[in-house]
């Protein structure tokens, strides 16, 4: 299984999701999943998630500092079964650039915590408690997301 988080900049929501699943993996003993991240827009390529974004992961436990951002390229479409958009902005910019021949499926990430509502709000031109926020719903719908990797793995 293959999984790719998509967000704006790639520098908040998208690395935190990345971030935090590949921990939830690791400390559940899952080694064959695939976690990247990637952005829609091009503004932050190569940068390491916002200070802020990293704050309130680490904060939570989650180390994101060795990610970096990047954009999300036509051969994504390919190599990842699930690509999840934080918003419909990014799920309209997803469906735009998806081609017919790929596999991959597309969802809104928040259907993992239907809770919180359809989009993960951004959080960079907010203050600190946005950051938090944000990397608490995050947590929620990937801790629901590795419930249904682990159900699928066991068949149940």
């Amino acid at each position: 299984m293959r999984i790719l988080f998509v967000c704006t900049g790639n520098i908040c929501r998208s690395p935190t999701a990345h971030g935090m699943l590949l921990h939830m993996l690791h400390e559940s003993g899952i080694t064959d999943v695939v976690v990247e991240s990637a952005g829609t827009a091009s503004a932050h390529i190569g940068h390491a998630p916002d200070p802020r974004t990293q704050a309130a992961a680490k904060a939570l436990g989650y180390d994101l500092s060795s990610q970096r951002a990047r954009n999300i390229v036509p051969e994504d479409f390919d190599r990842f079964d699930l690509i999840l958009a934080m918003d419909e902005s990014h799920m309209a910019v997803l469906e735009r650039r998806k081609h017919n021949t790929s596999s991959a499926q597309l969802k809104l990430f928040l259907d993992y915590a239907p809770e919180y509502g359809r989009e993960v709000p951004d959080p960079y031109y907010g203050e600190a408690q946005g950051f938090s926020d944000v990397a608490h719903m995050i947590e929620a719908a990937c801790k629901n997301l590795l419930e249904e990797l682990r159900s699928a793995r066991s068949g149940s």
